[in-house]
């Protein structure tokens, strides 16, 4: 049986949380707030410009529902600061409904609003077909839209984006106890003199003095340093032990949809920067991505020189910093040095262009959610960009300040007939089918028919929560895999509850994976009595 590794998709279909969550991309969600001083927006702009996150007290109606005493703010760096500049009130919100009544809930058991104005996106929808498109292959935030008013007047559509907190950590691990850092340098940090110089959050090794990496993350957990430091020297000085603490295969799905999608508002980009890393108790590092509302180009700068124009981004190469070995982005250069690693990086993002783009399934559904938005943005009087780029944008470019904003049909068109035409993403892969698990008890045997392949390699685990370890599959006749050289490739693992796992075949030069949308999906056998 394939199985997804998260609880929220089992719960949700036996309660009534769905019905009422407020992330369900069919529903436009209704956000008032309303603030008893009248110089509401001279005193959030004052708390955002003394760089803190204190709150202005207000109550919040959310699709109805009155919270008393919420804590709002404004968030953002250029969401804030450029649309401030205009003069527009449409500036990204925070709202935190506990923050004096402990204990406040929104339906669902969430507890923050983080709504975003939609910059730089005339077509409105690149954040939520961006989370809805990678959330089929990693953890990631549920995203939708809210109508926002404040004292009943109408600011517009907006983005409203999950948290990467608390909630969302026991989702998807089931714990929040360990670090959470968030890879976002601060843009006006001090750098220390006598620190070797680093590329923002790209997790390059700047020595043991934690100093040195303070202006480029940030952490509740101020003992949480040495975590940092930890993975940037393994990551840099010893690559080989890096499969026993970070999330690998979750880490090539992040690096292949910011490839794919020209998503260079990443760590993939000129700034490295908009993604987290949970460490969880067990000691294994997850990245997270967030912030998507400039993806599908949005963001014309992968290094240090020009914008790319249309062409390039169109024909961006899917190993851009591993061809070129750029020690600025390690995450990128160490993991994709290893063979096996960059095979499975290809094959995951041969999975996503056939998934959603080779078969036009992401202009359906752009076109679905435009249409879900449509009458709530001709009403907007705050819009930032013009009802033509809205209604064009999706296909064609768009003006935005004073940029062009490509059109996601016209980047992804043509980057989708270059992606197939690829030397390394058009060539055969192995086969896979026939996946069995058979329980001896003491021992699990693991088969699969594969065909065309050099190795195979069996990953397992025992429950959700845990890191798959690897082992290597035989087509020996002396790994329950039946007859020598019969393309029944087998390998055992011992027994125990919730065996989990997944198979990667190896060939030449490129991989496959079974379930395809593996770590993600996997196999399960079942629990032992």
């Amino acid at each position: 049986m394939i199985k997804r590794a998260f609880l929220l998709f089992a719960i949700c279909w036996t309660t009534s949380l769905c019905a009422q969550d407020i992330y369900d991309v069919k529903t436009i969600q209704e956000v008032k707030l309303y603030f008893a001083e009248g110089n509401w927006d001279v005193l959030l702009d004052s708390l955002k410009q003394a760089g803190n996150d204190h709150r202005l007290v207000g109550t919040a109606v959310i699709n109805g529902k009155r919270y008393e005493k919420a804590g709002i703010r404004y968030k953002g760096n250029s969401s804030y600061f450029n649309v401030r500049q205009t003069g527009s009130p449409k500036l990204p919100l925070n709202i935190k409904v506990d923050f004096v009544e402990k204990g406040q809930e929104l339906p669902g058991g969430y507890t923050t609003l983080k709504l975003s104005n939609i910059f730089r996106d005339p077509s409105y929808i690149r954040e939520v077909l961006a989370y809805e498109i990678v959330g089929k292959y990693m953890p990631a935030p549920k995203a939708n839209f809210a109508k926002v008013y404040v004292n009943d007047e109408y600011l517009g559509i907006y983005n409203n984006t999950e948290s990467i907190d608390e909630k969302f950590l026991k989702t998807y691990y089931s714990e929040d106890d360990g670090n959470l850092i968030k890879c976002d340098p601060n843009w006006h940090g001090k750098v220390q003199s006598s620190c070797p110089p680093g590329d923002n959050a790209s997790l390059m090794y700047l020595g043991q003095d934690s100093t040195c990496y303070m202006h480029l993350y940030e952490l509740k957990d101020k003992n949480g340093w040495k975590d940092i430091i930890y993975l940037a020297d393994i990551l840099n000085n010893s690559p080989e032990k890096i499969e026993d603490i970070l999330d690998v295969d979750q880490t090539l799905w992040m690096h292949a949809f910011n490839n794919l999608t020209v998503n260079l508002d990443s760590y993939l980009g000129r700034l490295c920067h908009n993604y987290y890393l949970y460490r969880d108790t067990l000691g294994i590092f997850h990245p997270l991505m967030w912030d998507m509302n400039l993806c599908f180009g949005g963001f014309r700068y992968l290094g240090t020189g020009a914008p790319l124009s249309n062409d390039k981004m169109q024909t961006m190469s899917p190993f851009v910093h591993y061809k070129e070995q750029n020690e600025k982005r390690p995450l990128i250069t160490q993991l994709l040095t290893d063979n096996l690693y960059r095979k499975i990086y290809a094959a995951h993002l041969k999975t996503m262009l056939e998934e959603n783009f080779s078969n036009g399934a992401y202009l359906d559904r752009g076109r679905e959610i435009q249409a879900l938005i449509s009458e709530h943005v001709k009403a907007e009087a705050n819009k930032l960009y013009t009802l033509e780029g809205f209604e064009t944008n999706l296909m064609v470019s768009a003006k935005a300040e004073k940029s062009m904003i490509i059109g996601i049909a016209e980047l992804m068109a043509p980057r989708v007939q270059y992606l197939e035409n690829h030397g390394m993403l058009n060539l055969p892969q192995p086969l896979i089918s026939e996946v069995t698990a058979l329980d001896f008890k003491d021992f699990v045997a693991v088969s699969a028919n594969i065909q065309h392949t050099e190795k195979a390699w069996l990953y397992y685990r025992h429950g959700t929560f845990s890191n798959f370890k690897r082992i290597e599959m035989f087509d020996d006749g002396g790994h329950n895999d039946q007859v020598m050289g019969d393309n029944i490739w087998g390998a055992t693992v011992e027994s125990g509850k919730n065996l989990q796992y997944y198979i990667v075949a190896e060939g030449n030069a490129t991989a496959s994976l079974s379930p395809e949308r593996a770590s993600f999906e996997f196999y399960e056998l079942g629990e032992e009595e």
